[in-house]
This record gives structure tokens, sequence and C-alpha cells, in this order.
């Protein structure tokens, strides 16, 4: 894996990187796998959108560059994902893209997954070639390096078990027939290469499959590489692609770590070709710390997250650094939003950046978000949490206008059609939000001490003027009034949310801005003075 420079965007300099170790290409090509055995997730996309990337930053430099999107769906089903038919148990270890699709919508199990991610991919507004892996070993445009791959079986075994200390592939040939008789690949045990008639000698004996083992079949047979009906490993598989392509970049994450290494040797040592610069991620984790898994179903999608925040949201996500990994959830999408304006604020000189010395990197990070396709000057957007808020006291009828008109009483107006359609979309996200996670504020009845509370909380609210400020604010009224932060909080939430606890209360107050959560606060003692009367 290369070192990044410190001096640049991360993109600009993994471009430079590829510069370097290809300068003579005419064509850069990047790529993203799609696994095609489960449902797709956004750390799924986040494979797309970091290689796409580095695709726009060799743009950039005027080059030309193309992003490929393969799947893998020779790849053989390994488990049945929760979510779907049990009926699959009978396919197990068959290639995906010979599974019958369960809901009737594509030719296969494969496609329709491989569907799923390429939505993603549109919907993120994405330029890419698909390349299906099944028809990429049919119409033998991997049939040179495979013959390279079993010609020097013994070396690549070796390699393989240098680089991952599997032992497997030195006593036997890298290559994964699928059986004649039962469809399954993985099966069957590749006895014999003859290399003359580019031919596979098998037996299907049965092999281990996610902790399970399925029985073969006991057949015995051939297979031609040419007729494509059957697979390498993975150990060997992406240096056989990378090779075939011409592939300059594709990022990884680190649970493929060995992977990655045994594949680059095995493109230089045995292919004769350089293999892709790479950079190498960690995963998106589900709140409480736990992988996101296409198997398991514990995973947030990419239509989750578009039906509250835009695309460019997303891609936010996925942008703002490549290294650490990050427990995501629905909660984190007003907070991206809101970063999303924080970013095209700087970039356009409506503010400046709270450290100077970042501002040319948040301004990079915003064009990259854009994908180098800039607006001519920042769209209104009015703060997450106050369309939110707004969305609860519209009326059914003429929701969107009513929003709009009370926007216009705070001083945003839509300054074209296009701004105005921008934020009509941010005020279905909104609405979106509302809907689904009931944020309409309840009847409030303040007891005393809580009234107390509220008014501290407005009295060191009005100087503050960062998110820590804001945060601290509610410590410093719990230390004045000698009460415990909890009562506070639940105070805070009880005013502005109606409900006992909600989100991180320093972001939520730079997200829906100080002034109007101090108005609000106001609204709420003054109602509650009234009604005392």
């Amino acid at each position: 894996m290369c070192t990044l420079s410190q001096k640049e965007f991360w993109l600009d300099g993994l471009a430079g990187q590829v510069v370097t170790r290809f300068p003579n290409a005419k064509l850069y090509r990047t790529e993203n796998g799609i696994g095609a055995s489960g449902f797709p997730h956004i750390g799924s996309l986040a494979d797309a959108v970091r290689s796409y990337g580095v695709k726009l930053a060799l743009e950039k430099r005027g080059l030309r560059s193309e992003h490929v999107a393969y799947s893998d769906d020779k790849d053989g089903l390994r488990k049945v994902p929760k979510g779907t038919p049990k009926e699959l148990t009978a396919y197990l270890g068959r290639p995906v893209s010979s599974i019958p699709d369960p809901w009737n919508c594509h030719q296969s199990y494969g496609s329709h997954m491989s569907g799923l991610l390429l939505e993603g991919l549109e919907k993120l507004e994405l330029d890419f070639t698909f390349l299906s892996g099944t028809e990429m070993y049919r119409s033998g445009r991997l049939n040179v390096q495979i013959e390279k791959i079993l010609a020097n079986g013994e070396k690549v075994g070796a390699i393989i078990q240098e680089t991952t200390r599997q032992e497997k592939f030195t006593k036997q040939i890298p290559y994964l027939p699928v059986c004649h008789n039962c469809g399954r690949i993985y099966t069957t045990l590749a006895t014999s290469y003859d290399k003359k008639a580019v031919e596979i000698t098998y037996e299907c004996v049965g092999g281990e499959i996610a902790g399970r083992f399925i029985a073969g079949c006991g057949h015995h047979g051939e297979r031609k590489i040419s007729e494509g009906e059957g697979k390498l490993p993975w150990k060997a598989e992406f240096a056989v692609r990378w090779a075939a392509l011409g592939i300059s970049f594709e990022a990884y994450g680190k649970e493929l770590s060995d992977s990655i290494a045994s594949n680059d040797r095995i493109c230089r040592e045995v292919l004769g070709t350089e293999p892709p610069v790479h950079a190498r991620y960690e995963l998106f984790l589900n709140k409480g710390g736990t992988k996101m898994s296409k198997s398991s179903g514990e995973l947030i999608t990419h239509r989750q997250w578009l039906r509250y925040g835009s695309p460019a949201s997303l891609r936010l996500l996925m942008l703002k650094r490549i290294e650490g990994a990050r427990e995501v959830g629905e909660e984190d999408i007003p907070v991206y939003m809101a970063e999303l304006d924080n970013l095209e604020d700087i970039y356009f000189g409506i503010r400046p950046a709270s450290d100077k010395s970042e501002e040319p990197d948040k301004k990079s990070l915003y064009a990259y978000t854009l994908l180098q396709k800039l607006p001519p000057r920042a769209f209104s957007h009015p703060a997450y949490n106050l369309l939110v808020y707004l969305c609860t006291i519209a009326p059914p009828e003429g929701r969107t206008e009513f929003i709009m008109s009370k926007l216009k009483d705070y001083g945003i107006s839509p300054l074209d059609d296009e701004d105005r359609s921008n934020l009509i979309a941010r005020i279905g996200y909104a609405d979106n939000w509302r809907c689904d996670h009931g944020l309409a504020p309840s009847p409030i009845n303040l007891d005393s001490e809580e009234r107390k509370i509220i008014a501290k909380v407005i009295e060191l609210l009005s100087g503050a003027q960062t998110e820590e400020d804001y945060q601290s604010a509610a410590y410093q009224s719990s230390k004045a009034l000698g009460i415990d932060a909890k009562t506070t909080f639940r105070a805070v939430y009880r005013a502005l949310l109606g409900r006992d606890s909600g989100p991180r209360l320093g972001p939520y107050i730079s997200s829906m801005g100080r002034d109007e959560v101090v108005r609000r606060l106001k609204e709420v003692l003054n109602a509650e003075s009234s009604s005392s009367y």
C-alpha cells in the first residue's frame, strides 16, 4: 500500500502515484468489485466512490480515465443472506449467476444483487462501465492470463502460501471448475491440467462452505477453460483481471490485505504486469461497532440514506477520509447534510474554515464530493433540523409552500429555479425524516426546575460560538444550578423536541442555528408563562 502525501488532498496524492507507476498509459482504469452474493450496503458503495474519486483526480490532470464496476457473479453462494427466501439453501455452492432470481425481476440471483449496487452507483451519479465476471470468463477475455496461472501453478501456490499462509494451492491446481452434474463450484477438486488441450480434469468431492460441509455429487469430468465454466480463487483472480483490463487503481478493505498482497505478487511474478496502485480503507460499522454484512442483513443501504439525505451527503461520508473505521447510522445523515453546507460556505468564501490551514483540503473535499461539477454559487441551505421542525408544524395541504413562506420570513429565499428545486428536495428529505422518526413536538409541560434550567441555558447559549460552546452551555448550567447534567439535557430535549432524549446537543444546535434554538427555547418559556395565568 502506498503512503499518501500530507501536502495534497488524498485523491490527488493517489492520482500522482498512479501516474508515477504507469507514466505512459493512454487510458487509466480504476476499478471496484461488486459482491453479488448478498444485499449491498453503503460500505459496498464506498469502494466504488473512492476509486471513482481517483478517476476524477486523473481527469483533473488532463488524463483519459475510465471507471470499471466488476461484478464477482461467478462466485458461489456461501450463505443464505437474511431477508432472502430459505429455499436458496438448495443452491449453496452454486455460482450466483446460475441461481434463479427469487424475486423474478432479473435473469439470476447474482444479477439481482449486482443490480441493487449498480442502482446505487447511478443514484450517486457515477459514470462507469459494468463488467460481469461470468461474462468475462465466458467471453475468453481472461483466457491468456488464466493459462499463465495454470501453467505456473506451483509458483502461484507458493506465492499464496508465502503471503496468506494458505497451503491449499501448493497441493492442488488453483482453479475451481463448475460441476457438470450438480452445478456447484466449491465442491470440485481440479486434479490435473492438460496444457495442450487447455483443459481441467476434476472430481466433485465436496467442500466446506462458510463453516458447513457440502457433500459433492461424486461426478468426474473435464472442463475446457474456453467454456468459462469455472473460476480462479480470489488469491489469484484479482491479478488476472487487473492484467487483462489494464487496471491502474483499486481500493480495498483491510480484510482483503492478504489477498491483495498475493495478487500483487502474482501480477508481477507470473503475469509480468505491474499491479494497480492501492489504498486500503477500514470498514463502516453499525452503531455499536458491529461490521456491516451482506449476509447478516446488519447494514444501512443507499436507499435508506437517500430517503433522508442528498447523494452529495452520502459521497461526503465516503470521501471525507479513507483511513479509520467509522460507526454509521441513520442519525448521522442530518450531520453530514450540515457538514456539506459548511463545506459549501467555505468553498464560496461565505465563511472561513475554523482552521485556516485546513481550508484548501476542505475546498478539495467539497469539489470531489460534487464530482468536480461545481455550481456557480452556493445554494440556499437552511439547517436540516430547522426544516424538520417546520415540517412538523406545516399543514397537510400546501406543506411545501407553507415552509417556503416561513423560510422567507427567516430571510431565506431561492434565487432562481435551480435553487428552488434544490430547496424543495431538501424539504423532502426533512419531511421523510419527520415521517419516519416521529420528531413532531408533543405538548410540553415544564415544571419549575425545568423552567429555571431552560432560562439558564438560554443565558449561556447567547454568548456561545462553537459546537463545543453549545455542549458546554448545558454542563455549565448544571454546575450553576447545582444539578446533574442528565436532568439539564432532559429539560432541553423536552423543550426542543418534546422527548426526554435526542441527538448530541452541540452538533444539533450547530445544525439548527444557535439563534433559532434560542428563539424556540424562549417560545417554550413564553408559552408556559401564558398558560400559568
